[in-house]
C-alpha cells in the first residue's frame, strides 16, 4: 500500500484486492459482541470536512473508533476557515498537534493531493471526496458490495470483478462517484457502461476506460449491477435537462425496468437517494437494492484502509482458539 489514498486510479489490482480482502476480515468484527480492535490505539485521526456530509463522515468516524484511534472531528462551519484561514494554515495547526492521519473532504478538486504532497503535514492523507474529482473509499465499498453479491463472501477472497458488467446511470458530470468507480472497476477487470443524457457527461469522457450509452433500456438486460446516481442540483448552474419528469422517464429505474435486468443483477445507490426521480420506492425497498448494505460495507472498507495505511504488517484480525471452536 502507498502512504496516502488520494485517487482510485492510484490503486493497482493487487492493492485493491488487498483492501477488499482486509475489509472482509474487518466485517467479521461487526459480528462480535464487542466491535473493537486495539489496532490504532494511540494514533490520532482528524476528520477534516470542508463540505457537508452525513454518511461518509459518520462512516469514517465509526471505522476509526472501532480501530481504537483517537478521533478529532473538524468542520469548516464555525471554525477559523469561516474567518478566512487557508488550507495550509489549518494543516500546519494539525501537524503541530501531532496527528497521524487526515481524512479530508473538500469542495475543490485536488485539495487532498495538495495536502499530501505540499510538505505542510507529515500525516497519511485519505481523500473523502474532492469537488467533482474522486471519492476512492466510495468506489472501494461499491466494489466490495459487488464482489460479495456477484462472486460470494468467501469465494470472493483474492478475486477481482473480471467479466462483470456494471452500468452507472445518472449525473456523471458532477459526480466524483462515477469517476472513482470507472477507474477502480476497470482495474478490477469489470466492463463499465455509463448511461446519461449528453448534457450530464463530462468533456473527454470518450477517453475513460468505459463505454457510453444514452439508452438505459438497451443496457439493463446485460448488466450484473446497475448503479443509480443522484442528480446533483447543488453543483448545477444551468438547466441540464427539460424537467424532472422527463429525466425520470428516460433515466429513472422503476419496477418495470428492474424486471428487465438478469435475475442475479443488483441495484446500487451511493446515497442520498431522491425517491421518485432516479429511483422509485419500489426499487429502493426491494431485496435487489444494496443501498443499506453499502453503508454497512463502507465502515469495513474504511477500517481496512486505515489499518493498511497506519496499522503495520500484523494480521488485521487475530482469532483466538475459543473463537475458532
Amino acid at each position: 500500500m502507498q502512504r496516502h489514498l488520494i485517487s482510485a486510479a492510484d490503486l493497482t489490482r493487487d492493492d485493491a484486492v488487498l483492501i477488499l480482502d482486509t475489509a472482509e476480515e474487518m466485517a467479521r468484527v461487526a459480528d462480535r459482541p464487542i466491535k473493537k480492535l486495539p489496532t490504532l490505539r494511540g494514533r490520532t485521526v482528524v476528520n477534516l470536512f470542508f463540505e457537508d456530509s452525513t454518511r461518509t463522515r459518520i462512516s469514517f468516524e465509526a471505522a476509526e473508533k472501532r480501530l481504537s484511534a483517537d478521533v478529532i472531528n473538524f468542520t469548516a462551519k464555525g471554525s477559523s476557515v469561516s474567518k478566512g484561514e487557508s488550507l495550509k494554515d489549518t494543516a500546519q495547526t494539525l501537524e503541530a498537534m501531532g496527528v497521524d492521519a487526515v481524512v479530508i473532504r473538500h469542495g475543490a478538486s485536488g485539495a487532498p493531493y495538495r495536502l499530501a504532497t505540499s510538505g505542510w503535514i507529515d500525516a497519511a492523507v485519505i481523500n473523502a471526496g474532492d469537488g467533482t474529482h474522486q471519492h476512492p473509499t466510495q468506489a472501494l465499498l461499491d466494489a466490495f458490495t459487488m464482489r460479495r453479491r456477484l462472486v460470494g463472501r468467501d469465494a470472493g477472497l483474492g478475486q477481482d470483478l473480471a467479466g462483470k458488467r456494471i452500468t452507472i446511470v445518472g449525473d456523471i458530470l458532477h459526480g466524483r462517484v462515477a469517476r472513482s468507480n470507472v477507474d477502480l472497476l476497470h482495474t478490477l477487470g469489470a466492463e463499465v457502461t455509463l448511461v446519461a443524457p449528453p448534457t450530464l457527461l463530462p468533456v473527454g469522457v470518450e477517453t475513460w476506460p468505459c463505454e457510453v450509452s444514452y439508452d438505459l433500456d438497451s443496457t439493463l438486460p446485460k448488466s450484473d449491477a446497475v448503479m443509480m446516481l443522484r442528480v446533483q442540483r447543488e453543483r448545477m448552474n444551468a438547466a441540464f435537462f427539460p424537467t424532472e419528469r422527463e429525466y425520470s422517464r428516460r433515466y429513472g429505474l422503476d419496477g418495470d425496468r428492474m424486471a428487465r435486468m438478469p435475475e442475479h443483477a443488483i441495484v446500487m445507490h451511493p446515497g442520498p437517494m431522491v425517491r421518485g426521480m432516479e429511483i422509485t420506492a419500489e426499487v429502493a425497498d426491494s431485496d435487489r437494492c444494496t443501498a443499506i448494505e453499502q453503508v454497512t460495507n463502507g465502515v469495513s472498507i474504511r477500517m481496512a484502509v486505515l489499518y493498511l495505511l497506519l496499522g503495520g504488517n500484523e494480521p488485521a484480525v487475530t482469532h483466538s482458539r475459543t473463537e475458532e471452536k
